[in-house]
């Protein structure tokens, strides 16, 4: 079916030049609708709908998700104008579970050729994995050619010895299964499945601060995501089960205040830290049960957010030192999601981390770049870059969900794995 935007001659564009992300969070659903043109994307559509039926950024209810997901996509169509039928959907949650690895083969003619880099990069994925769980991305870190490290693309170079690293994200096949189910429900076919913390990475990191050393941490509604990039590769991801939405329940809790009021009193009135109010506030805060709203400081508000804001910050540095990865971010910290917009979380961050943080907002875009300005719209961004990837590289799906029942699928790997070691 043909897509039209409105102007002169009503000129018609191609559906492939369309790629659509949905972003599958806890709080909310995200369909971001883009163009591709000569020097990148243009945001044509946007679409966002209150998320219903995940938990900790994991589908808990499928009808409530697809029903979700069909007032985010509808919205999008609207704006851009098109019918959505295939989308990049985006995975967290807590099963996600990332590790590197390293392979070796012998060149064969001399020069690297296509056949060597497979080969040794499936030396590399050539690891036991669980029955239950699905590898959904396998990223070459960086290439070793006799001993001469740091290679990014080693085709035709010369040599005799290929070494691979790379980084392997695995993901429960239950999870990664419910997303593409309630896409498939709500009429999508699901081109690849692409994990959020690298989505929203390519949408708000610099290549500089990638080449240095960088940190990503996006706070979202029910998980904190977390990628780190040295030298111009990733080198670790994690995902942690905790967001804005245990923010905003703290405050429900603390405050004796329905959950949709202690949101919206987070986001007008939260900062992460008492030590940063400019002023000590008076705020009236509605009751549960038809009671009469009461006045509080809103320095007690702030005292119910820092704890849980330090706990999210701390764990994500523990991560950092159990991958030893703390003293390779010498650019910092950037911070994205929706609760990054949180008043005084990147002055409470430099002092947990000791480093230099930004607030990572979407870039290199056009189209509708002014709408999609906020920390909020990162990954749904990120997922349409990935795409915009993915087709100009022309490298096939990681994630193929056509393939048959997903005991096939599993039988398939082991059975590859199997000839591979003992060939």
């Amino acid at each position: 079916m043909g897509i039209f935007f409105g102007g002169g001659d009503m000129a018609k564009h191609r559906k492939e030049d369309l790629i659509v992300g949905v972003d599958i969070g806890t709080t909310k659903i995200c369909a971001v609708v883009a163009e591709a043109t000569e020097h990148g994307l243009d945001i044509v559509g946007i679409g966002t709908h209150p998320s219903r039926g995940l938990r900790k950024g994991v589908v808990v209810d499928i009808d409530a998700t697809v029903d979700s997901i069909k007032h985010a996509v509808e919205e999008a169509e609207l704006m851009a104008d098109c019918e959505i039928t295939s989308v990049y959907a985006g995975i967290a949650g807590g099963h996600i579970r990332a590790f590197n690895s390293h392979g070796v083969v012998a060149v064969k003619d001399r020069d690297v050729r296509e056949g060597d880099v497979k080969r040794v990069i499936d030396a590399a994925k050539a690891v036991a994995i669980p029955m239950d769980r699905e590898v959904i991305h396998v990223i070459p870190q960086e290439f070793i050619i006799d001993d001469q490290d740091g290679i990014r693309e080693p085709l035709g170079m010369s040599g005799v010895r290929l070494e691979a690293k790379i980084h392997i994200v695995t993901a429960a096949v239950t999870s990664a299964q419910n997303i593409v189910k309630c896409c498939n429900k709500a009429g999508l076919n699901v081109i690849d499945i692409v994990l959020e913390p690298l989505a929203s990475a390519a949408a708000v990191l610099a290549d500089d601060e990638r080449e240095l050393g960088v940190c990503m941490i996006d706070i979202g509604g029910g998980t904190t995501d977390i990628a780190v990039f040295a030298d111009g590769a990733i080198k670790s991801t994690s995902v942690l089960g905790l967001g804005g939405y245990h923010l905003s329940n703290d405050i429900a809790v603390g405050l004796r205040t329905p959950f949709e009021e202690a949101e919206r009193i987070k986001k007008k009135f939260g900062v992460a830290s008492a030590r940063f109010l400019s002023s000590d506030d008076i705020i009236s805060v509605p009751s549960v049960g038809g009671r009469k709203p009461r006045e509080i400081s809103r320095k007690i508000l702030c005292e119910i957010i820092e704890p849980r804001i330090e706990e999210i910050l701390s764990l994500a540095r523990q991560e950092l030192i159990r991958a030893d990865l703390l003293d390779r971010i010498p650019s910092g910290l950037v911070l994205t999601g929706g609760a990054s917009a949180l008043a005084g979380i990147g002055e409470l961050a430099e002092e947990i981390f000791e480093s230099p943080v930004r607030q990572g907002i979407p870039s290199s875009i056009g189209g509708l770049q002014d709408v999609v300005r906020s920390p909020m719209y990162s990954t749904g961004v990120g997922l349409v870059l990935f795409g915009l990837s993915q087709q100009r590289s022309a490298k096939p799906s990681s994630f193929k969900i056509r393939d048959g029942s997903i005991f096939g699928r599993v039988k398939q790997r082991m059975r590859e794995w199997f000839y591979s070691e003992f060939d």
